[in-house]
């Protein structure tokens, strides 16, 4: 069908609000200080905010449906009927969407794993055989009537079909959800044809499954993706459809995408590359959608570059439209609250609504000329040339250390001899109980961390009240009878930008919010030169704890592979160079805990498959650095010193093997809401260290009973040997309340006391 082409757009945009105002809002109506109303009300005026911005910054396309209370994967499950039968009982719609993101006291919630290889998490679809797929379009039909009424070009964005049960989960004994594509493909053609008739030009249909190797091999994603993509083109009545892919390069699949009917493709040409477009049968009669401003890092577009590969492409195909990579959702709202940067760091950045003035600039340079847009190409070429010669980007020093620290080797003594080491040192008790890092972070701990960084008042009490709260988690986990304790880290606002801000080489933001997952919200980094450690980060918080109790206290660092992928990092160098450098910075860390006296140190690497490729050709070059990373920060002490590590809320199979030659002593790692499934794919490659597998789920607010619990220890027996068994929950406690947190680690003590005693 011939539509109306569009030139300038964005594949989506973020929903949590500017300061956070969704954040809030769920949260109050989840504590029941506000009702459903009032929070429909915020969240209609969020979307009515973004939609006028995005349209009044020079989009004639916008896309609609991209707001979500939790999550846009779980949305999907809503709109397919797809929601798991155990939430079926709650009335209210809106409990039962929440109670499937994060259960309630007798619920559990769904999985959670991360969008691909970014920060977001999405929830995963549960498809069992008794699944039954019925369309509910509500939310979709809803929010593009908002968008007419407030006179905007609207696109509304779905989940595609085979990027949906690509990444869902086979429930009891199910077959591979992908197998039921043919069921959800007359529900697709349903709801084109309610979208139509509803007034829709365009819909976007996103499949960034189909830069990836979860369908197999790449001609088997082009098959699906033909099929599919031709059985929906032939619907009666339907809008222009646009399928997105994003993340990577398509391949064959983008071949595939234009023998069909299909009207549009977009296309990530940051992550992708130089995707080969010219040539291709049919696409010359679509609508080619260039992703060259980047979606994902926070950048400044080179506009001459990203210019120059625009002009290249029109012969392609039939028209033309300026995007960026993917969506919005991963970069902070704007540059404009980020008062404290100096010009040449601000010169360098694009946070979200600069990348869409990028956008409306490049259109504009397509339709009108280049000298349309000279002050803003000349802007682009002078920060260009800022970062080639800034000498923060070039540190000879750090440069010359790794080399010779490199060159000395990065591995510890043989594990069976640190065990013993270790165990002479430390003398815990079968399955010691210990927890991840981090206790809650409560208001008062809040409000003095504002009142500090507002200067009301100074470091002494700011610091004198933190360690107040160090002495209160350690005397909570005394009483609780923990075996291995924390202190809890109060001082810390992110496990990451506490670190970045004692770290030269990166910025952080005053609100560069992003949201992770639900109401969860980050400010990553900003890593932009040369990495080097100042002085000592967290050894007097580790040392103060120490003193207060005769049980081991765990020094608490984050490792550096969770550094790059939880920051937007530099892109003029290699990941596995920027990796090393913080690696360093890390190991100098370690060793100083080490000289003032704490015996076991843990280096978090949640994000270790974050970043791996999404293709596979890829993924054993990623890995090897990122062990080698890990190695390097924990090389420098001795083998008496136990190193733990911790992962979670990934899928772990694709680098099991890794996390064995991570090599630490103790591996905590998610395991509740995946029912211990990861101990299975460990004992497969002959895992021979201690693990602690996680015996509740902490992102949930509902509190497991000791019975529970000791059923999961149970279990966890069933795969590992009591010696090499420790037990902890599934992540950090920062999130949850006090009370939720003292009764579920009261019962877990108990559980590991109950199994212990048979």
């Amino acid at each position: 069908m011939l539509s109306t082409p569009f030139t300038a757009t964005i594949l989506g945009a973020p929903r949590i609000g500017p300061n956070r105002e969704l954040k809030r809002a769920v949260e109050r109506y989840w504590a029941g200080r506000i009702d459903r109303a009032a929070l429909e009300e915020i969240a209609a005026g969020l979307r009515r905010d973004t939609l006028a911005a995005l349209s009044a910054a020079g989009l004639d396309s916008v896309p609609v449906n991209t707001f979500s209370y939790y999550d846009q994967v779980l949305d999907t499950a809503v709109l397919l009927g797809a929601l798991p039968s155990r939430v079926s009982g709650i009335a209210d719609d809106l409990d039962r969407y929440f109670a499937a993101a994060r259960g309630t006291a007798d619920i559990a919630p769904l999985e959670m794993t991360k969008w691909f290889d970014t920060n977001y998490h999405y929830l995963v679809p549960e498809i069992g055989p008794n699944t039954t797929f019925a369309l509910h379009p509500d939310k979709v039909l809803a929010e593009l009537k908002e968008a007419q009424a407030q006179g905007i070009p609207a696109r509304p964005v779905i989940v595609g079909p085979i990027t949906f049960l690509a990444l869902s989960k086979a429930v009891d004994g199910a077959e591979a959800p992908i197998a039921r594509l043919g069921e959800l493909l007359p529900l697709y053609a349903d709801l084109l044809g309610r979208l139509a008739g509803a007034g829709a030009e365009w819909v976007q249909i996103d499949e960034p499954v189909l830069v990836t190797d979860i369908l197999g091999d790449a001609a088997n994603a082009a098959e699906l993706a033909e099929h599919v993509y031709a059985t929906l083109a032939a619907t009666t009545k339907r809008p222009a459809i646009l399928v997105a892919t994003y993340f990577g390069e398509p391949g064959p699949v983008l071949p595939a995408l234009a023998r069909t009917q299909i009207d549009g493709v977009a296309i990530d040409f940051v992550a992708g590359g130089d995707q080969p477009v010219a040539g291709i049968p049919g696409l010359a009669d679509k609508l080619l959608v260039a992703g060259v401003v980047d979606g994902r890092n926070v950048w400044r577009t080179d506009l001459e570059a990203a210019l120059a590969r625009l002009e290249s492409l029109p012969e392609s195909a039939r028209s033309l439209a300026v995007s960026t990579s993917c969506s919005t959702l991963h970069v902070p709202y704007s540059l404009e609250p980020e008062d404290g940067l100096d010009e040449a760091l601000r010169g360098w950045l694009a946070f979200g609504a600069e990348k869409v003035d990028e956008v409306a600039t490049l259109a504009t340079a397509l339709r009108n000329g280049r000298d349309s847009v000279t002050a803003q190409l000349e802007a682009s070429n002078r920060a260009v040339a800022s970062r080639t010669h800034d000498p923060r980007l070039h540190n000879a020093a750090v440069r010359a250390r790794l080399d010779t620290v490199l060159s000395g080797g990065i591995s510890r003594g043989p594990a069976a001899e640190r065990r013993k080491a270790q165990d002479s040192r430390l003398n815990l008790p079968a399955l010691p109980t210990t927890t991840i890092g981090s206790f809650p972070q409560t208001v008062e701990i809040r409000k003095a961390r504002a009142a500090f960084v507002a200067g009301e008042i100074g470091e002494a009490d700011y610091t004198g009240r933190m360690k107040s709260e160090v002495e209160t988690v350690i005397r909570l986990q005394e009483d609780l009878g923990l075996d291995v304790l924390v202190h809890g880290e109060p001082e810390r606002n992110d496990m990451v930008q506490y670190f970045a801000e004692q770290l030269d080489g990166f910025l952080t933001t005053r609100n560069g919010w992003v949201q992770s997952y639900g109401s969860r919200c980050v400010r990553p980094p900003v890593l932009f030169g040369d990495v080097t450690r100042r002085q000592p980060m967290t050894v007097e918080w580790a040392t103060y704890a120490q003193t207060l109790t005769d049980k081991p206290v765990k020094g608490m660092l984050t490792g550096p592979v969770t550094i790059l992928a939880w920051s937007f990092v530099r892109d003029d160098q290699p990941l596995a160079d920027s990796a090393n450098q913080v690696a360093l910075a890390i190991r100098d860390e370690t060793v100083d805990l080490q000289s003032a006296g704490i015996a076991i140190i843990q280096v978090d690497e949640p994000a270790l498959r974050e970043l791996l490729p999404l293709r596979n050709a890829g993924k054993a070059a990623y890995l090897e650095w990122a062990v080698d990373a890990f190695r390097l920060s924990t090389s420098g002490v001795s083998d008496a010193t136990q190193i733990h590590t911790h992962l979670c809320y990934s899928e772990f199979g694709e680098v099991i093997g890794a996390i064995a030659d991570l090599d630490a002593d103790v591996t905590s790692i998610e395991a509740a809401r995946s029912h211990m499934e990861v101990l299975d794919d460990l004992n497969g490659i002959g895992f021979s260290n201690s693990v602690g597998p996680g015996v509740y789920d902490i992102h949930s607010p509902r509190v497991p009973t000791t019975g529970e619990m000791a059923t999961s220890l149970r279990r966890a027996l069933a795969a590992v040997p009591a010696e090499r068994l420790w037990v902890n929950p599934d992540c950090g406690l920062k999130t949850r309340k006090t009370d939720e947190v003292t009764e579920s680690l009261r019962h877990m003590v108990q559980a590991a006391q109950l199994v212990r005693a048979g």
